[in-house]
């Protein structure tokens, strides 16, 4: 399975592209986070600039270009502290945003620190990274996932039902991420449809295993794709999921707006569910109601610690509830005190 999204990072000072390089060819990192690194790093210096120097500028007309060794050496622990000060109240970054910013620039510190000894001083390295507050996952119950396929199949007007059908059937039962369901191609699928290879975080591959209401989707779907062959640009001829009015691979965003139309089709536009969200769902109902062992979900879902995969060991409300009134003390009260 080949990268399916190539970034230009030449529009980065040389600096930048060589942290890119290293991360891509040295730890085989995938274009995305690549592209999450450099535009993540390109914000935090255009906003160093602009509070450094009081540049009025715009942040995106902000140049960059000048950023070498000896710019970077004159960027102090209390530098970074005022750049995510006005991430915060400018911006308004919560915590993961700041999180992710702030790994992207250890990172890039300790490329050059350690990595190619550029810069002797990493201003970065003992700043704590923000703690996020775990919170349970949005996740839809069983009946609401019939209603959001129904949702579906009732648009007997859409172009690309048997499309939209089973990228959802695909989320919902297998709990792949956005871009692995976006990156899969044909030779990712076995012939006998019972299983799919996937890559991950960190460009690592996984095997996926297809159940019946998988199979079933893809089988109603291929002969539309089929017909479309003729159509498909070249270097997606091996694409399973295509964009109808673009003859190439889908894209992420086209993707979420499929996801939020169906879910606001089926009254559930309040719940503010993602594509990521359906991750969440599919990983709860195995769990829950197919008593998935935990270790085994953190394969499927291709999670590198068991820690991850933990939040989804939650317990329902009804359990909770089940389990108070079975206390022997449950019925002792007040009212009936024990002689």
């Amino acid at each position: 399975m080949a990268d399916y999204r190539p970034i230009d990072i030449s529009v980065y000072p040389p600096l930048l592209q060589q942290f890119a390089t290293y991360k891509t060819v040295i730890q085989g990192r995938s274009p995305s986070t690549i592209e999450d690194y450099l535009s993540d790093l390109r914000l935090f210096f255009r906003v160093y600039k602009k509070l450094k120097f009081s540049m009025e500028l715009p942040l995106e007309e902000i140049d960059i270009d000048d950023l070498d060794a000896d710019f970077l050496r004159g960027v102090t622990r209390s530098d970074i502290f005022m750049v995510f000060n006005y991430l915060v109240n400018e911006r308004g970054n919560q915590v993961c945003a700041r999180a992710r910013k702030l790994s992207a620039l250890k990172s890039f510190y300790k490329y050059l620190t350690v990595s190619e000894r550029i810069l002797d001083v990493n201003p970065v390295r003992d700043i704590e990274s923000p703690k996020a507050s775990q919170r349970l996952p949005k996740y839809m119950t069983l009946d609401e996932c019939v209603d959001f396929l129904n949702a579906i199949l009732s648009d007997t007007d859409s172009p690309t039902r048997e499309r939209d059908y089973a990228m959802v059937t695909i989320f919902l039962n297998c709990g792949i991420r956005l871009s692995e369901l976006v990156g899969i191609n044909l030779t990712d699928i076995d012939p006998a449809m019972q299983s799919m290879r996937v890559i991950g975080k960190g460009n690592k591959e996984r095997v996926i295993y297809l159940n019946d209401a998988c199979r079933d989707a893809l089988q109603a779907y291929l002969p539309k794709r089929a017909a479309m062959a003729d159509r498909i640009k070249k270097e997606d001829k091996n694409v399973l999921f295509l964009s109808t009015r673009r003859n190439q691979r889908i894209s992420q965003k086209t993707v979420q707006h499929v996801v939020y139309k169906y879910l606001d089709a089926a009254g559930l536009s309040h719940k503010k569910l993602s594509t990521h969200k359906l991750r969440h769902t599919a990983a709860t109902l195995m769990y829950r109601s197919g008593n998935v062992d935990i270790r085994v979900l953190k394969d499927i879902l291709g999670h590198e610690q068991l820690n991850t995969t933990q939040i989804y060991t939650h317990i329902s409300d009804e359990s909770m509830q089940k389990a108070m009134q079975s206390n022997p003390l449950s019925s002792l009260t007040v009212q009936n005190p024990k002689k």
